[in-house]
């Protein structure tokens, strides 16, 4: 079990209801934890779902779903950036 914090970014914070949050999870993947988020609530689901466009940071590095989760990582979920 790892305890990490997740922080939650622009539309989807909006749509959990909450900036960030930290939670102990048995995810080994920011893949796996992503699967873990979306089977928590509705709000979840829809903002993370498999065919959102979805940016992960781990450590504040932009990461893919394989990364690899530690004890006390940090987390993050942002949609993608678009120009004006």
């Amino acid at each position: 079990m790892k305890r990490i914090t997740v922080r939650y970014f622009a539309s989807i914070r909006e749509a959990v209801g909450q900036g960030s949050e930290t939670l102990e999870t048995t995810a080994t993947t920011l893949g796996a934890l992503r699967t873990e988020l979306i089977a928590r609530s509705t709000a979840h689901a829809t903002s993370l779902a498999p065919g959102k466009a979805v940016r992960m940071a781990l450590n504040q590095v932009l990461s893919d779903e394989s990364a690899v989760l530690h004890d006390g990582a940090e987390v993050a979920f942002f949609p993608p950036v678009t120009g004006g």
